[in-house]
């Protein structure tokens, strides 16, 4: 295994802050690192001074010679009125490469994000996507390091497993190594075989795992409680030490001086274990409930709902009642919010209604509504006032709170308080909305997208909270992980009108599958019909160039996912153990190659008989 980059001793600081220090790290061929901390870690600082974009206070960055990295930020800039193609094919300007070569690239990315129209002009692109496009000029300039900051946002629950088989190693040019920041615990499992955390809870500054999140989750438990029983026994003797110190000085006089060195070394060694470990403070959530035992507390009745033209949902009903936990799936726009601000509305005249139907609720329903937009908050107001609106103290549960000690139950410092919620970072704005959101009683609680920008530190605490909640829940999120944990419904979109009711995310995924099968084979009928046939004829090529053409990138996809078969069954123990099978597989994997190289050639010979018309 070849090292690809080596960091060492790295670290930052902006101002009076420091972000992290002391920060080793390689990367070798073949690695695929997930890099997570809390928030204000410097995980995207990190990042950065790998691609250097900024320069490290302290430490270096080694690599090899002529390596190339490619770095996908989290917000994205484009050549707004050029197409989807045009904009992948100027990623290709700095390296030189001939038009054939540029165009096999292109195409193939474009095939496999499954682009529906790559003319369109990138500024009619939706966000989802925008970051699959994003993706994909990441990875056209075939880099041998891809690094990437938040790469699902934005994008639906279909949009991050698209991804996940974008680095699962099914793209043949794909990089040799990954570095990317995520809080999507599922996406982490999926993709990663190396977990590096960074955080000052570490004496390294860093804990790194070889193998998933999982893995790494039992790892971190094990060095926490290794850290926690390390704290008592320092305390234990740093007890026993101040109790000697403190005798007169006739009896110190008596002992070594090395001793007295070594207390005063003891307890500076008890500050730092101790400081680690109030390092790992979470977030407190903890969502009031108004206690209600009502049934139903709303009831939704064949309610139907279009926008300009497209039906998004169609005879839907469904109760929630104390205990309910349903979450709502679907690709972007299909309607999730939307029916999101129906039930927020309940009953009343004012706010969204639905085209048809009716919503009953129970009498003076208490509905509370996160907003994934966020406009509830000012950025001109302070923290202060943010978290505290009628003054320096705020009622939860019939207690009262200062503000000082509110704000740190939510990782805010004292000394933030005046800072203008409009500088703060995503993640503590996400933390102010929650904050506001658990000092409102509910009997329904609305939370649409709210994993947004949180670490995965204070996502574990809001499933938690969510858990424990007695009263109605419903949420939208594209976090499958937290999904999983609370929600025992789902009702999920197809994009068409259509809505249904399913156990979770993979039976939804399931039944999107089954339509698009169906709908491919409606479309191959439809191709073959004497009108389709007539019309191909007068097309550009041949009736059997073109079913060719239609063909041959599923015919590559199959061959690519051989030969990804093929590599992973020869990079097994079992067949290097034997060399007669082992040479087998490694014959048949050369011929998969072989195979998709002729699968690609001819693709391109049909390209070009295709423009040439």
């Amino acid at each position: 295994m070849s090292h690809l980059l080596t960091c060492q001793a790295l670290g930052k600081a902006f101002g009076a802050q420091r972000l992290f220090e002391n920060i080793n790290l390689v990367i070798n061929n073949g690695d695929r690192i997930g890099l997570i901390g809390p928030n204000g870690s410097g995980k995207s600082t990190l990042l950065k001074i790998i691609c250097q974009r900024i320069e490290p206070d302290e430490g270096r960055i080694v690599s090899r010679k002529n390596i190339r990295s490619a770095y996908l930020a989290q917000s994205d800039v484009f050549e707004e009125q050029a197409s989807v193609e045009e904009n992948l094919d100027s990623a290709l300007n700095p390296l030189g490469l001939d038009e054939i070569e540029r165009r096999n690239r292109v195409q193939a990315l474009l095939s496999r994000a499954e682009f529906p129209d790559p003319s369109v002009a990138v500024a009619l692109l939706s966000g989802g996507w925008r970051k699959r496009l994003a993706i994909c000029r990441s990875l056209v300039v075939q880099p041998d390091i891809l690094v990437m900051d938040e790469p699902t946002n934005h994008l639906d629950i279909e949009g991050v497993i698209w991804l996940e088989k974008m680095l699962s190693g099914m793209l043949p040019e794909g990089p040799d190594a990954f570095l990317l920041v995520s809080h999507d615990r599922r996406f982490l499992e999926n993709t990663a075989n190396r977990i590096v955390e960074i955080s000052p809870a570490y004496p390294e500054g860093s804990l790194q795992v070889e193998g998933g999140y999982s893995d790494f989750l039992q790892a971190r438990t094990k060095f926490l409680e290794q850290q926690e029983q390390l704290e008592d026994r320092l305390a234990n003797k740093m007890r026993r030490e101040a109790e000697w110190l403190s005798r007169g000085p006739k009896a110190r006089a008596t002992k070594a001086q090395y001793r007295i060195d070594e207390a005063h070394k003891l307890q500076t060694h008890l500050g730092e274990v101790k400081n680690r470990n109030r390092a790992l403070k979470q977030v407190r959530i903890d969502f009031d409930s108004t206690g209600r035992k009502t049934k139903k507390l709303l009831e939704a009745k064949g309610i139907s709902k279009s926008y300009e033209g497209k039906t998004l949902f169609a005879e839907l009903d469904f109760v929630l009642s104390p205990g309910s936990r349903l979450g709502l799936l679907g690709r972007n726009g299909c309607g999730k919010s939307t029916l999101m601000q129906i039930i927020a509305a309940g009953a009343s005249a004012a706010g969204l209604r639905p085209d048809t139907g009716e919503i009953r609720t129970a009498p003076d329903v208490r509905i509370v509504h996160f907003d994934q937009k966020r406009e509830g908050i000012d950025p001109a107001l302070t923290l202060r006032r943010a978290l505290a609106p009628d003054g320096d103290s705020i009622q939860f549960r019939d207690h009262s709170f200062h503000v000082v000690s509110w704000a740190q139950r939510f990782l805010f410092r004292a000394d933030q308080l005046e800072t203008p919620v409009g500088q703060l970072s995503g993640g503590e704005q996400a933390r102010i909305l929650i904050a506001e959101l658990m000092r409102q009683p509910a009997d329904i609680l609305l939370l649409d997208e709210p994993t947004n920008d949180l670490d995965i530190p204070s996502l574990d605490v809001l499933e938690e909270s969510l858990q424990g909640f007695p009263g109605a829940l419903v949420l939208v999120s594209h976090d499958r992980f937290l999904l999983d944990s609370v929600c025992d419904q789902v009702i999920g979109f197809d994009g068409h009108g259509g809505v249904a009711f399913y156990a979770d995310y993979r039976q939804w995924l399931d039944a999107l599958k089954r339509q698009q099968q169906a709908e491919e084979r409606v479309g191959e009928r439809t191709a073959d019909s004497p009108a389709k046939k007539k019309q191909q004829k007068a097309g550009k090529l041949s009736y059997m160039d073109q079913r060719e053409y239609e063909q041959i990138e599923g015919k590559i996809m199959e061959m690519e996912a051989e030969q990804e078969r093929l590599q992973t069954l020869m990079d097994s123990p079992e067949t290097t153990a034997d060399p007669q099978h082992l040479a087998s597989v490694w014959a048949d994997l050369q011929q998969a190659k072989g195979e998709v190289e002729k699968l690609y050639e001819r693709w391109n010979e049909l390209e070009e008989k295709k423009l040439s018309h």
